[in-house]
């Protein structure tokens, strides 16, 4: 079972104005949710490990998640309102973000929440903001440190700025998971941020040093980059009409973690000792995923028949 831990929100877009106010399109979002969601429309077994509410919304993202087959065991209800993130347009015409999330239901996941996960997961996949709030921070951590040795670590920092604007915050966060991360993916945006004016090639020989069994460093319309003790590999962007990128990089790491498994490489030693052909081909099965997602309007997955 592949574990994705982290945040079930509510993204709010402003979609044109009423009498008295405006009209509001809702759809249930994330990146880790949207990532145990793309995991399982893709054949595998999919739990999420977070908090949600028991109010509608909360009813709605767990519907969705029972409807496409993710594990749902390790969620905890809680009469915490759900985060909300709304998008509309100032009087420019430029998108504006506000976001509220303080004292949310994701952010409220406490120490007592890790006997909902099972010990015997395969996969613990963390990043974005529940790995940088409190409590849940400190309750992720304590869930690394418990499955090293048990479970591969995935990590993809994917930082939201708007929830933590402290990148202060961000970098101590990737320090402390590089030694106890075996699958690191990261955008060359996000590095940029962490580690202003270090090469990606710089950044993936640390990250290895550190103990990361294999470094992907996704590069937007220049393709993808992934290093191991084995190899160093690129691979081109796949070639799509882009509708929009909302969900692309969630995509792109649940392809990739369901190549692995699908190929017997889901394991800190097998990472390692990837060859680069194989290593090639886990990351283009990727982007062809998260070129689909580009060629569709919002985080909507392919599922495994679409790919080939």
């Amino acid at each position: 079972m592949l574990m994705v831990c982290g945040e079930a929100l509510m993204d709010m877009f402003s979609v044109g104005e009423t009498r008295t106010g405006v009209t509001m399109d809702a759809n249930v979002g994330g990146s880790p949710f949207n990532l145990a969601v793309g995991l399982a429309r893709l054949g595998q077994p999919s739990a999420f490990f977070s908090a949600i509410s028991t109010g509608f919304l909360g009813e709605r993202l767990m519907q969705t998640l029972v409807a496409e087959g993710v594990d749902t065991r390790a969620v905890a209800r809680t009469d915490a309102p759900t985060t909300l993130s709304v998008v509309g347009l100032d009087a420019h015409g430029v998108p504006s973000y506000a976001f509220y999330g303080d004292r949310c239901a994701d952010r409220q996941v406490t120490m007592a929440e890790l006997a909902l996960v099972p010990a015997s997961v395969s996969v613990v996949n963390v990043g974005s903001y529940a790995t940088v709030v409190e409590p849940v921070a400190s309750t992720q951590r304590a869930l690394v440190e418990r499955q090293q040795g048990i479970s591969l670590i995935a990590y993809d920092p994917n930082i939201r700025l708007n929830v933590e604007p402290d990148l202060a915050r961000w970098r101590d966060q990737l320090q402390w998971m590089l030694p106890r991360t075996q699958l690191l993916k990261v955008s060359d945006e996000d590095l940029g941020l962490l580690m202003p004016g270090t090469t990606i090639d710089a950044f993936a020989a640390e990250a290895l040093a550190h103990g990361v069994k294999a470094v992907i460093v996704t590069r937007g319309a220049q393709g993808a980059s992934g290093w191991n003790a084995m190899a160093h590999v690129t691979v081109p962007p796949v070639p799509v009409q882009v509708i929009d990128t909302v969900g692309a990089g969630d995509t792109f790491q649940a392809a990739l973690l369901t190549w692995l498994a699908e190929h017997g490489a889901l394991s800190a030693d097998a990472l390692g000792a990837l060859p680069a052909a194989d290593f090639e081909a886990a990351l283009s099965f990727a982007a062809s995923a998260a070129a689909i997602t580009c060629s569709r309007r919002g985080a909507d997955m392919p599922r495994r028949s679409e790919l080939a």
